[in-house]
């Protein structure tokens, strides 16, 4: 009876190691990006100079900047304050693209990137964190 039983729980419990690790992964690549971002303001701003002139932002922010967008990917990336470095990443990234709106950009490049980022924070959190599952049910 008992084989019966693990027969049937093998299938959900390897998609929950799935879940899991697309949730790992996703969360990596949005701290990789988010950190590659924080490291060209911090070390190398002339790289973005022209885009900061365009969004009409002084290359004196990327001292500032640079330190926000590396604390909410080393919050992000804790399991324990994943939940809030989410909600920071989502409020910067939602930033960059009022930003890019703001000088008529729409659909532009970085948008769309900041736009991803932003989903893959959320859809990376949610498949690696069973309470935000249990918050946000997406199938009953």
């Amino acid at each position: 009876m008992s084989e019966t039983v693990n027969l049937h729980q093998t299938p959900e419990t390897m998609t929950l190691h799935r879940a899991l690790w697309a949730g790992r992964i996703m969360s990596a690549f949005v701290v990789i990006a988010l950190t590659a971002d924080g490291t060209v303001q911090l070390f190398a701003p002339a790289q973005i100079a022209s885009m900061l002139q365009e969004t009409g932002f002084a290359m004196d922010l990327t001292r500032v900047v640079g330190p926000i967008i590396l604390a909410c990917a080393i919050l992000y990336a804790i399991p324990v304050t994943a939940v809030l470095g989410a909600i920071l990443v989502t409020g910067f990234l939602g930033g960059a693209i009022c930003a890019h709106l703001r000088i008529g950009e729409l659909g532009s490049p970085p948008e769309i990137i900041s736009l991803l980022l932003g989903a893959m924070t959320w859809g990376g959190l949610y498949l690696r964190d069973p309470r935000i599952r249990a918050i946000l049910p997406l199938i009953h």
